[in-house]
């Protein structure tokens, strides 16, 4: 799933429920107020063109004359009709059993460590999801939803609760719903997801910290498996060339980059778009990683609001990270360009707050240090790179 389809759209939504009626963006607003919110449903029409219009023209949706229970509602279909829930399909069977199976005072813990397991996007968008939950049942007197009401109504969307898996036969489907009652380990999943849920959101606060144990259990973990960050002398050295310094590893990514660009994304599976706008990813299997989670994101449209090329390669290069490549034309001079990325990012990017060049390493290279707003409830991001 992509980062930036999953979190964007559903921190939109929740930001919406908070924020609808109020164009200051104060805390005393109207959406979490709704006696029923997430409980009562949304009107099927209206929530319809809601979607349609967050799919079409994502940015330029106006929530403030909309119904509560209609964004409310949206928010449960998409988290419903994504490919694989946010638990992921890997680990939403780890969290059920931690509710079915750990002792409740491991359990804080157990969840803690799980979470560290999701990828980035998941793991975000989970933060958010429960802060904003949590902000819901801070006026339960008003809304009359507890953690408890609220996880019945939302832990089916989350996990996935009650789908048929894929790999389920005909026969065990037909014996499943043969006797017309409810199978006994659907309904103990259904608790414990309930169960867990309603204690993630209590737990919200805590829930995202690494615990201390953990911590000192890994301090050393990169030296005892001999990883080090390379210094910029030992970047030339993964070359082959003899003599190669990290000028000489730069030269070579550049020129990578170059004759990709030659080739127009040769290689590249390209993806459904709108606003003239040509999406792909590279079918790659990453290290340690399975094929399957090339997989897009489904329920809503991948858009961009410019006419640019974004993509997305699985690199089997050994880093964990995803690597995503976007290319835009620009009616102006490259170096009008290459100026207005380095040196004016904080003129079009409102999240760009702090930057410094650490140090000029000669005239074309440079030690640069930024720091990235987030949304809350996520602390911003320092980042340090060599340009």
């Amino acid at each position: 799933m992509a980062t930036v389809h999953l979190s964007s759209h559903s921190g939109r939504f929740y930001l919406a429920l908070q924020k609808r009626a109020n164009p200051c963006g104060l805390a005393d607003t109207y959406g979490l107020f709704q006696v029923g919110l997430f409980r009562k449903s949304g009107v099927k029409s209206r929530i319809h063109a809601l979607r349609q219009m967050n799919e079409s023209f994502p940015e330029n949706v106006s929530y403030e004359d909309q119904s509560a229970y209609d964004v409310a509602d949206m928010v449960k279909q998409f988290f419903r009709d994504l490919p694989e829930p946010l638990f992921t399909n890997k680990l939403s069977e780890t969290f059920l059993h931690i509710y079915q199976y750990v002792p409740k005072e491991q359990r804080l813990q157990a969840v803690q460590a799980t979470i560290l397991l999701l990828a980035d996007e998941n793991r975000e968008v989970l933060q958010t999801l429960l802060c904003f939950l949590n902000d819901v049942v801070n006026l339960v007197e008003e809304n009359q939803m507890t953690p408890m009401n609220l996880a019945v109504c939302l832990a089916p969307s989350l996990f996935h609760l009650n789908l048929l898996k894929k790999e389920s036969s005909p026969r065990v489907i037909q014996k499943k719903y043969a006797t017309g009652k409810p199978d006994q380990k659907d309904l103990n999943e259904n608790l414990a997801a309930a169960q867990g849920l309603a204690h993630m959101i209590m737990e919200c606060d805590r829930l995202f910290e690494v615990p201390h144990e953990l911590v000192a259990q890994s301090r050393n973990s990169y030296v005892e498996a001999e990883i080090h960050v390379p210094t910029l002398k030992e970047l030339g050295t993964q070359l082959e060339e003899s003599g190669a310094t990290f000028h000489t590893y730069l030269n070579h990514l550049i020129q990578g980059l170059q004759k990709e660009a030659k080739e127009k994304f040769k290689g590249w599976v390209t993806c459904s778009s709108t606003d003239n706008t040509d999406l792909a990813f590279k079918k790659q299997s990453m290290v340690g990683k399975p094929e399957a989670q090339t997989e897009t994101v489904g329920p809503i449209s991948q858009t961009a609001s410019s006419p640019s090329d974004v993509v997305f390669p699985k690199v089997g290069d050994g880093n964990p990270l995803k690597l995503w490549k976007a290319s835009v034309e620009v009616e102006a001079p490259p170096s009008v360009v290459l100026n207005r990325v380095l040196r004016e990012r904080h003129l079009w990017d409102e999240d760009f707050v702090q930057w410094k060049v650490v140090e000029s390493l000669d005239r074309q290279t440079e030690i640069y240090q930024y720091v990235l707003n987030s949304m809350a409830p996520h602390p911003s991001r320092d980042f340090v790179v060599l340009r």
